[in-house]
């Protein structure tokens, strides 16, 4: 299957785009010269990117997600699943009142910001509303659980569950059968892994 015809933006724009992703009608890419999206990949409608965003193989962006963050980079691995709505916010403002909010001040007149990239590696699970803040690293295996918080001063491990605001660990995650799914497909479709 290829991705339908693009209402915001010309396909042809987007830095990579695998021939076997797809990236739907009303999915909005406001810096598509900084977006790269691997094979088998799947960016659902109404999905909102305004920064650089590298997507893995086989990895869905649910929809209505918003993935913002200015001059930041999202990066996300192989095999992620991330639900619909879910926040991953790269930029922002550090609320301490210095300065006027918004994209729309002039910078002379703006606050603070705080500006750090995402890194989501393969077999990430985000739930729906998740929300991820900038500088946040999501290690290999992690699941996060519906309308939970992540902030960078957390330490994640790997192949765990966490959920709450902010998230906490509930319980490891086993990856044997998904490591062991990936190593098949990636054996089966070595062309999309060269």
């Amino acid at each position: 299957m290829k991705s339908p015809p693009n209402l915001f933006v010309d396909l042809d724009q987007v830095a990579s785009l695998h021939p076997s992703a797809i990236v739907g009608r009303t999915v909005r890419l406001r810096k598509p010269d900084r977006v790269r999206i691997g094979a088998g990949s799947i960016i659902d409608d109404f999905t909102y990117v305004s920064c650089a965003l590298d997507v893995g193989r086989y990895t869905h962006i649910g929809a209505n997600g918003v993935i913002i963050g200015g001059d930041a980079c999202v990066t996300i691995g192989d095999f992620v699943n991330i639900a619909p709505g879910c926040r991953l916010i790269a930029a922002s403002n550090d609320f301490a009142g210095d300065g006027l909010v918004g994209p729309t001040i002039p910078e002379e007149y703006a606050g603070a910001s705080i500006t750090s990239e995402i890194h989501i590696a393969d077999h990430v699970l985000l739930g729906t509303n998740v929300v991820i803040l900038p500088g946040v690293s999501l290690p290999e295996g992690v699941a996060i659980g519906a309308c939970s918080l992540v902030h960078a001063k957390l330490e994640l491990q790997p192949w765990t569950l966490y959920a709450g605001v902010p998230a906490k660990p509930l319980r490891p995650r086993t990856g044997e059968a998904m490591r062991a799914a990936a190593e098949r497909l990636k054996k089966e479709r070595a062309d999309e892994w060269s």
